[in-house]
């Protein structure tokens, strides 16, 4: 088997292309990981201090963070 056959597109899952706020909420979450937060409370508080808010506009919390992965990776 060849290298190539074991390629995975990192996007082969997705079904239309994110939405500015998915792309927001990404960069944000991967800027909490780039500087050491690995604790679900820590990234909490991390979104709120960066000023990403949930859709509807209010802060995070453990609970409605939980809530929007799972609604993001429906």
């Amino acid at each position: 088997m060849q290298s190539t056959d074991r390629y995975l597109d990192a996007h082969q899952a997705r079904q239309r292309p994110p939405t500015p706020y998915e792309d927001l909420l990404g960069d944000a979450i991967e800027r909490a990981f780039a500087a050491g937060v690995t604790e679900l409370p820590a990234l909490v508080e991390h979104l709120n201090r960066s000023n990403m808010t949930t859709p509807s506009g209010t802060p995070w919390t453990e609970e409605n963070y939980r809530a929007e992965m799972a609604r993001l990776g429906a």
